[in-house]
């Protein structure tokens, strides 16, 4: 069995044909976690759960209000997070997490002063959602890009157990997030960013293995991302790592039942 982590089969690049690829996912013992992005994806997520497919909700940073005119990608975009919202979505059976939450501090406004207020409006929602996952008792997915310094503080102010989606931070953050217990997605920035080195310092206990498709399609695969991109990604760990694939796939897989209690 391999676990894709991070999926957004709820997205619309898979709208023409979504089911069949879920069918042909289950039939090669695939299981897969879609994550929400804000309230209308999350809500997409639960209702393509099943046996096998489970559900994430939450609210990406940049789908924060504050990121309005700053990344059109994420177009559904609100004024604040909804703590009572995502709360009954989490009660849902399906519902293993509370992601995609975090930090990005790609896109900033100029100024100093609106890029404050960027950078706080996204700790303060962070931290939020960092309530609720306590409260409800699910583990968080992080999505970190360009803030590992405060997303580091945050996390060691709490004690939520979770995964750090597309990690791309240096040796440093490993060491750190290490300490406190979280697990590391490995997915296709693989083949794009230099990681050899954060890979090597990831002990196999704290890997899981994710697409995040539609995107971060490996080489020579398909435009769009799917969940089966992870036999190239397991491919790349083995070479780097040394290690065989057998021993990726038995490991990640155990490390994600036990994290999202599947």
């Amino acid at each position: 069995m391999i676990i894709d982590t991070h999926a957004h089969l709820n997205f619309l690049e898979f709208d023409n044909d979504r089911e069949e690829l879920i069918k042909k996912l289950i039939e090669n013992n695939y299981q897969v976690i879609n994550i929400g992005t804000n309230k209308e994806s999350s809500k997409k997520c639960i209702s393509l759960a099943r046996n096998c497919v489970y559900a994430s909700v939450g609210l990406h940073p940049l789908n924060v209000q504050s990121a309005l005119k700053l990344k059109d990608d994420f177009d559904k975009k609100e004024d604040d997070f909804d703590y009572n919202y995502y709360k009954d979505l989490s009660q849902d059976k399906n519902v293993v997490a509370i992601g995609e939450i975090g930090l990005d501090y790609w896109y900033r406004p100029k100024g100093k002063a609106k890029r404050e207020e960027y950078i706080n409006k996204q700790k303060e929602i962070f931290e939020k959602q960092l309530d609720l996952a306590k409260e409800v008792n699910l583990p968080i997915v992080v999505h970190c890009r360009n803030a590992f310094d405060d997303l580091i503080d945050i996390l060691s102010r709490k004690n939520i157990p979770g995964v750090i989606h597309c990690f791309t931070g240096n040796k440093d953050n490993v060491e750190s997030l290490l300490e406190l217990g979280y697990f590391f997605g490995i997915n296709g920035i693989i083949f794009k960013v230099n990681l050899d080195d954060s890979i090597r310092e990831i002990p196999l206990e704290k890997m899981l293995l994710e697409t995040d498709c539609p995107y971060l399609s490996p080489p020579n695969f398909e435009e769009r991302n799917n969940p089966f991109s992870i036999e190239l990604i397991i491919d790349e760990i083995s070479k780097i790592k040394g290690i065989s694939r057998e021993e990726i796939i038995e490991k990640t897989t155990q490390n994600a039942k036990n994290l999202f209690r599947i």
